[in-house]
């Protein structure tokens, strides 16, 4: 690291919202002399908020950049006070401060002279002695100075704890003036309050400021941290008391005792609530404790609510029914046509079952009622399944987001949306498709913007993985036994010598998938290398399977790579990069910068990590905020200087991400398992090498055949294909909304 003392001689480009700054500077010479404007060099970094003519001490390191030349790339900087008159006096007419031009300055430093900015700091009434300064002006001068100030102080101040600059104006953002002193109290208050500080990074800042390991504040974050921590990697809505307990000491290293009397504490404060199970103590956050009751209580509210139709009115659906068989030339079985007439006589229902068994064919006979009698509803968790619901029955499908209006967040478990309780949704009829993705805070938004009376129909696959998000609703909606459920099991066959759905229901069912047969659509490429069956995935997608299939554009748009890991030869992270270097090489003509271990290139695919409900999108004439953890787009623009990108994705939604927003974006070429739910592909490639038995299990690969509509590949080892379809590890989630469901009913 090295240290660089400069003058700011021009500002190329700042981003306001996470400080990233182009400058050009001139460093000090030897002697301390300011440099020449002969001697300019460019820097960049993320800053706070500079001004030409400051003198400044940069840390960073010298960089030789393909495009721009040889920078200092910045890590941290320290303002320097001005030591002599006109160093003072130009520093003032640098603009920092509102109000404070050339003949301010002037002013200010005759008046003042070496004392000027302790008078605007502790004594800004002195202002008005100066000719021409009112009062009104005077105050804006010492609120203009103040606020630069504590934010330079705290952005100094967070530095020296070895926070980035972007981060240090995030908490800024959120603290103001207060930053600094709000952070000496309590620096775990930073968990809660300011999105990308974890409890390490907040522990390392309060160790280092000289709170001890045993204090109340450290014990109570590493409590709340190891629940959420939990909810997080995996998906648990509490955690038994002794579990959480030990997680906790492990964590913190402290006495039992200390534990045990935080944890009454922060019961005591409502920060968490223990509940009394036959076979546990659960520990809950507050906020999961009264999500599962509120969920609870209004799916059987809604259920019990007077339904629309009675038993005694299922011929007259039943002539219905046929109408529209006669109609699309199509026939229902009787398992069909009994979740028919189910979800027009009931508050509430769930259809389930796997592909091929014909849940959307069902879902259009019951628009074809419903459409008759009331206005209706589509929706689903995301937008590539609401686009899928969209095709497939005719009838615009919106993401549950958008049909709730999405307003803001504070965090993943505090979503805002203009329809609730007291906006509800004005419809008779709501589907709700792919809801084995729906979390519980989710589902507890939906179900307070849903009307008594309204027929809610839940549609999924209860067999494939869990939503990304705290909770497993569908499994325990069905699990609760109180409501109505048609369970879909007989496979139609999409086209003569399709496998995908018959295979899916094999692997179900714990048998072996049949492939390599002749003209069907799913296969095994048999590789005992994990190296080896990485080079054949990648060899597949850029050039075997293009030629075969006659694909002529680009074939990421058809073929979707998923793996079941992120690490390893096989993995996500790998064959992203093995992928991209084929697909997507270096060109001169496409701009590129990297991100950590990212190469980011113009016309890479990526995929969206997380949730960002405030990331805003165009989309013709239309303007609108979220983006969702599994979309997947395109690098439409890239800006290598500022770091900056546009992606269009797969709905043509264009969204602009800067430098703070990359950490949510990833490679698309390959996506893990868990990420591909809700999404269907023409074509799906996976390796099948062996690895950890609580990663590769048979609900797994289940849900990566079922994202397939026309063929499956599969590359690996038919051993490890067995040992996934043996393996019936099912992942557990801490629940009891199921119990509570039951309760109410």
């Amino acid at each position: 690291m090295q240290a660089l003392k400069a003058r700011v001689d021009e500002i190329v480009f700042r981003n306001p919202e996470n400080g990233f700054t182009v400058l050009s500077i001139r460093p000090d010479r030897a002697d301390g002399s300011p440099g020449s404007s002969r001697e300019r060099v460019s820097a960049v970094g993320s800053l706070p908020a500079l001004t030409v003519g400051e003198s400044i001490t940069f840390s960073g390191e010298w960089h030789e950049h393909a495009q721009y030349g040889r920078q200092f790339r910045i890590t941290s900087c320290e303002w320097n006070k001005p030591e002599t008159a006109d160093a003072l006096e130009r520093t003032l007419a640098s603009g920092w401060i509102k109000g404070v031009g050339p003949r301010t300055a002037k002013q200010i430093v005759e008046a003042f002279g070496m004392d000027a900015l302790d008078v605007l700091q502790f004594a800004p009434e002195k202002l008005e002695q100066l000719p021409g300064m009112g009062k009104k002006r005077a105050r804006m001068i010492a609120e203009s100075f103040h606020e630069q100030h504590d934010m330079r102080e705290a952005m100094v101040f967070l530095q020296g704890f070895g926070i980035q600059p972007k981060l240090s104006m995030r908490i800024f953002k959120v603290y103001g003036e207060k930053s600094t002193a709000v952070i000496r109290q309590n620096p775990y208050r930073l968990i809660e309050d300011v999105s990308g500080v974890g409890f390490k990074t907040a522990d390392a800042i309060a160790l280092s400021m000289g709170l001890t390991p045993e204090s109340p504040y450290r014990i109570a974050a590493g409590v709340l941290h190891t629940l959420r921590a939990a909810s997080v990697s995996d998906g648990h809505c509490y955690l038994p008391k002794e579990d959480m307990t030990a997680r906790a000491r492990e964590l913190l290293n402290v006495a039992e005792e200390l534990l045990d009397r935080s944890i009454s504490e922060l019961a005591l404060s409502k920060r968490i609530t223990l509940m009394t199970l036959p076979q546990h103590t659960a520990a809950y956050l507050q906020n999961f404790y009264e999500a599962e009751a509120e969920v609870a209580t209004r799916l059987v509210d809604l259920r019990d609510s007077a339904p629309r139709f009675k038993v005694e009115e299922d011929g007259i659906r039943l002539d219905r029914v046929e109408q529209f068989e006669r109609k699309n030339h199509t026939l229902l079985d009787e398992t069909q046509r009994q979740a028919v007439l189910c979800s027009l006589r009931s508050g509430v229902c769930v259809i389930t079952g796997g592909p091929g068994t014909g849940k959307t064919t069902i879902i259009r006979c019951i628009l074809d009622q419903v459409s008759k009698e009331g206005n209706f509803a589509l929706a689903a968790p995301t937008g590539r399944a609401a686009k899928r619901m969209t095709e497939a029955t005719g009838s615009e499908a919106k993401t549950i987001h958008r049909m709730l209006e999405y307003g803001g967040e504070d965090n993943s478990e505090h979503l805002s949306f203009a329809r609730d309780e007291n906006d509800p949704l004005d419809v008779a009829t709501l589907i709700v498709d792919e809801t084995s993705m729906v979390d519980l805070f989710l589902m507890r938004a939906l179900m307070r913007a849903i009307k008594p009376g309204t027929r809610l129909v839940f549609v999924g696959d209860a067999d494939q993985l869990p939503p990304v998000g705290p909770g497993n609703v569908l499994r325990d909606m069905l699990d609760s036994g109180a409501f109505p459920v048609t369970r879909l099991t007989r496979v139609y066959r999409q086209s003569d010598h399709s496998m995908i759905a018959f295979n899916a229901r094999d692997i179900n069912e714990g048998k072996m998938p049949r492939v390599n047969e002749k003209q069907s659509d799913f296969f095994l490429e048999r590789q005992d290398s994990a190296l080896v069956a990485a080079e054949t995935l990648v060899d597949l997608h850029t050039r075997r399977l293009p030629k075969f299939m006659n694909i002529n554009g680009d074939p990421t748009k058809f073929i979707q790579a998923l793996s079941p890991m992120k690490k390893g030869d096989c993995g996500v992270w790998a064959l992203n990069k093995l992928l991209q270097a084929k697909l997507n090489p270096p060109d001169k003509d496409k701009p590129e910068f990297t991100r950590g271990d990212i190469v980011f290139r113009l016309g890479d695919k990526v995929m969206q990590m997380r949730n960002n409900y405030r990331l805003e999108w165009e989309r013709d004439k239309e303007e609108g905020q979220g983006v969702f953890n599994g979309d997947i787009g395109y690098i439409e623009e890239l800006d290598s200087e500022d770091r900056s990108l546009s992606v269009r994705f797969d709905d043509d939604r264009l969204a602009l991400y800067d430098t703070a927003q990359l950490d949510d974006l990833e490679l698309g070429y390959c996506i893990s398992v868990h990420k591909s739910q809700g999404s269907e592909f023409p074509v799906v490639l996976m390796p099948v090498v062996g690895g950890p038995p609580m990663l590769l299990t048979r609900n797994l690969l289940y849900t990566a055949v079922t994202r397939a509509k026309q063929l499956v590949v599969l590359i690996g080892k038919e051993s490890a294909l067995a040992a996934m379809v043996r393996n019936y590890q099912i992942e557990k989630r801490y629940s009891t909304l199921a119990s509570r469901i039951g309760e109410r009913w």
